[in-house]
């Protein structure tokens, strides 16, 4: 005689169906606001991509022509500011996580914290009668001394309105970004795991190295990417330390020869333009969104390979090998040599479960 089990199901309270129903419409409201956006820039910008010079002045000979020098300055500014930006946004949070006393480390997470609440148009001025005059004399030394690298070539500089001063401006704006994110994601590594690197006899260097990276992997990749979506969308800055040319330029050191951004091209021109001109700079906008779009996928991807649901090769180090944010996993070997009883033989065991 067979028996149907019954199925009991969980009493929903009336605060569980109102928050499950709130976050729904949170999690849809991204996704509509999303679309919407992207509605909205692509109706705007239709007339603009399918316009010649004749119909928009701003226009060389056509939109494409018009919006790929942009394009170009866009990720060229954005790429250089990563460069800057990355080793050092590292290296302060390391030392914050793992190096500085406790009280020097809570004041020194509080003033890069406070970088990111400077407006846009602050750092900008900073950039204007600070940064422009300190790099002069480097950026001349570069230009007469490795002049034949073509970022470092062409005309001297007079005023320092370079693409490497944007670049550096940019770079100190988005390192309170990334140096925050990786700083708490380092905070985060499972105390165990650096415990059993030491108690083998590893040095500092090497149990961040072993225990602490490959765990943070994938939150200091989103931390620099979201620093990377920060550097692309950035407007005030750019626009009024660089002299941009609506060309393709790799130079780093001239007045004359750096292309334009697409944020801060819009910001100049669109007061003044009129209907058709206005739909052109929409359709730039329309070209930024689709940027934007390509680095969070491709992040996405990156985080997807690296993150703690992937399964890697084991790396070996000595006696201690890590896996991405798996535990840490001790030979038989670095067993045998330790004590019993003593904390490394506790650590090693403690980390083997």
């Amino acid at each position: 005689m067979s028996t149907t089990p019954t199925v009991i199901k969980a009493k929903q309270r009336p605060g569980d169906r109102v928050f499950s129903g709130s976050a729904v419409f949170a999690g849809s409201m991204i996704l509509v606001t999303l679309a919407a956006v992207a509605l909205f820039l692509i109706i705007q910008s239709i007339p603009a991509l399918v316009a010649s010079h004749e119909d928009a002045s701003i226009l060389d000979t056509n939109f494409w022509e018009y919006v790929g020098p942009l394009v170009f300055g866009t990720v060229w500014a954005a790429a250089l500011a990563l460069l800057f930006a990355v080793p050092i946004s590292i290296g302060i949070a390391l030392f914050i996580s793992h190096y500085a006393p406790r009280r020097l480390a809570g004041i020194l997470g509080y003033l890069v914290d406070l970088l990111a609440a400077v407006p846009s148009v602050v750092f900008g001025l900073w950039g204007i009668f600070v940064i422009r005059p300190f790099l002069l004399p480097l950026e001349h030394w570069l230009n007469a001394n490795l002049s034949w690298i073509p970022i470092f070539a062409g005309p001297q500089t007079s005023t320092g309105s370079t693409v490497l001063a944007g670049a550096v401006v940019l770079a100190v704006m988005i390192l309170p970004i990334i140096s925050s994110i990786s700083r708490e994601i380092f905070l985060q590594t499972p105390r165990l795991h650096e415990e059993a690197a030491l108690a083998l006899g590893a040095t500092k260097w090497e149990t961040i190295r072993l225990a602490v990276f490959p765990y943070a992997r994938s939150g200091v990749v989103s931390a620099i990417l979201l620093g990377l979506g920060r550097a692309l969308g950035e407007t005030m800055a750019i626009a009024l330390i660089i002299s941009p040319s609506l060309k393709v330029w790799v130079t780093i050191l001239t007045d004359s020869q750096n292309s334009q951004t697409i944020a801060a091209n819009l910001a100049l021109n669109f007061p003044e333009s009129n209907p058709l001109q206005r739909e052109a700079l929409i359709g730039t906008g329309l070209m930024l969104f689709v940027i934007s779009l390509a680095v969070n996928f491709v992040a996405r991807g990156i985080i997807t390979r690296t993150g703690p649901g992937r399964k890697r090769t084991p790396r070996r180090s000595g006696v201690v090998v890590v896996q991405d944010a798996s535990p840490i996993v001790i030979s038989d070997t670095a067993l045998s040599a330790t004590e019993p009883g003593s904390p490394a033989d506790h650590a090693v065991r403690e980390a083997r479960s």
